[in-house]
């Protein structure tokens, strides 16, 4: 029997997959609209533009709420998928060569999520790993901090939104790794370890 983690995973996992088929559909059918001749309007280009970040977000969404067993791994590309712009406002910059075990990649995409939170003015996200130790380190001019989302993290947060589940995601997946968070948060500046 699966925990109910576990079944939050396989839920976030099976939405993205069945949504990430269509889109890919759509794309495929905007491709073949633009070689029969349609016109590269300005109402195409909206189209096109929207079903690439939500690919993208799609893409994000299936690492970061998907499940992640422990022996799998991501392939690089599939990372850098993910990270593409999809209409954010911050930069995430991955710093971690190659492929990566699923779980790790799991949670740091879960802390990236976390730090775009704080960031809706834009700014850099930075994710290394070295010794087995992985950092996700987000710095912007500007802020915006809520105690409330951050308490999660250390499990005393409150009632969560749905724009907000990431932060209450943490602390069940950090447990399951059996690992360490470390949370330094700033008016410029968070850093996440594990």
């Amino acid at each position: 029997m699966n925990d109910t983690n576990d079944l939050v995973a396989l839920v976030g996992s099976r939405i993205c997959h069945d949504l990430i088929s269509p889109l890919g559909a759509i794309g495929n059918g905007i491709e073949l609209m633009l070689l029969g001749g349609s016109e590269d309007s300005p109402e195409m280009a909206l189209v096109r533009e929207s079903l690439e970040n939500a690919s993208g977000r799609i893409r994000f969404f299936r690492i970061a709420f998907g499940a992640a067993q422990s022996g799998h791994g991501v392939r690089a590309a599939e990372i850098t998928s993910a990270l593409e712009d999809a209409g954010r406002k911050a930069m995430i910059d991955w710093r971690v060569p190659g492929d990566c075990p699923r779980p790790e990649t799991k949670l740091a995409f879960l802390l990236t999520a976390c730090c775009e939170s704080a960031m809706p003015f834009g700014g850099t996200i930075t994710v290394n790993e070295a010794g087995g130790i992985w950092s996700v380190t987000g710095r912007a001019e500007r802020m915006k901090i809520s105690p409330d989302d951050w308490a999660h993290l250390t499990g005393k947060g409150g009632e969560l939104t749905p724009a907000k589940v990431h932060f209450g995601l943490v602390l069940p997946e950090v447990q399951a790794q059996r690992r360490k968070l470390g949370v330094e948060v700033t008016d410029t500046r968070l850093h996440l370890t594990f």
